[in-house]
């Protein structure tokens, strides 16, 4: 009988101590995602190479193990005023720190010290996959026409396999989000202020017609073998994005200018008409490069890749919601 990967289930759970099963469960660390992918054992295997009379393979010896996940969540706040949404505990393996402020808002800002992890379970109809100690990155995908989502990658250390039947996975916690549309989302605001207001708003600045915005994290996580110390240490940050506008001729002339000074300016959105649910991303400090010419439908778009820099260090993009 063929197993689906519709009969698929994700949990996740912040382990209080590294690499120690948290052992999540799906009344209370469900995940509801899409787009999976999974590589159960990524294996440092060792040739043998012995010399024998005769001609022939040898085997190879696993080596050192990890696990490699990957999937969608939909970027969508909690739906209650100041409440942190299901896909937290993601963001916070990715070196986020979570910031709550009751009963108006919830803040994901960079970390630089003091790391969390997860573990997650990984049911495939029938079969189970642990990772523990997870760590990894994550892109926001912000893109007209489409659903918002965050698209994580983790590497997990290898925590076994085995025969299990998925839980019940309770997913009420999951709001519906909405589409990123003019109706639904604010412009892009080029030199705005982030006023941490309830709710959080951008204030003053330019905006320009554009397709939306995605932003990679750009989180390095490899998988260290150490004896006795086996682990997934978060060791680099690099935030990059891209956008693509419409600009008059003036306009492209005027950015231009501010890429060749390499000039930086505050980039931020905020999508979402529903109390407790909306999501806000702001970065101080981004710079475009790479100026390209674009075309939507024969007319002139520009497309700009950014680097979103810190300004006085793990302030480079803060994301917030539930406001």
């Amino acid at each position: 009988m063929s197993r689906l990967i519709r009969n698929t289930a994700i949990l996740a759970k912040i382990e209080p101590v590294y690499g120690a099963d948290a052992v999540p469960t799906g009344a209370a660390n469900a995940m509801l995602v899409s787009t999976l992918s999974i590589n159960p054992l990524n294996a440092q295997n060792v040739d043998r190479n012995n010399i024998r009379p005769f001609l022939g393979g040898d085997e190879q010896l696993v080596g050192s193990r990890y696990v490699e996940m990957g999937f969608d969540v939909e970027l969508v706040g909690a739906g209650t005023l100041g409440i942190a949404p299901a896909w937290g505990p993601l963001l916070r393996a990715c070196g986020f720190a979570e910031v709550i402020t009751a009963g108006v808002r919830v803040d994901y800002v960079p970390i630089s010290t003091g790391f969390e992890s997860a573990t997650i379970y990984w049911y495939d109809d029938g079969v189970l996959h642990k990772g523990l100690g997870a760590r990894g990155t994550a892109s926001l995908k912000l893109s007209v026409g489409e659903k918002p989502v965050i698209s994580c990658k983790f590497v997990c250390l290898y925590g076994g396999i085995g025969v299990a039947a998925a839980p019940t996975a309770d997913l009420e916690e999951w709001q519906v989000p909405e589409i990123v549309l003019d109706a639904n989302s604010g412009k892009l605001m080029w030199g705005a202020t982030h006023a941490t207001a309830t709710p959080p708003a951008l204030v003053g600045g330019d905006s320009y017609p554009s397709k939306g915005l995605t932003i990679d994290l750009g989180i390095t996580s490899p998988f260290q073998a150490l004896l006795g110390g086996e682990s997934v240490p978060i060791t680099e940050r690099k935030v990059t994005g891209a956008v693509q506008l419409e600009l008059t001729a003036a306009q492209e002339v005027a950015a231009m200018a501010a890429v060749l000074a390499t000039a930086k300016t505050s980039l931020g959105m905020i999508h979402g008409t529903v109390a407790g649910s909306r999501v806000a991303v702001f970065m101080p400090g981004v710079q475009r490069i790479e100026p390209s010419k674009e075309d939507l439908n024969g007319a002139r778009m520009i497309g700009y890749k950014l680097l979103v820099n810190p300004i006085t260090g793990n302030d480079e993009i803060r994301i917030a919601t539930s406001f």
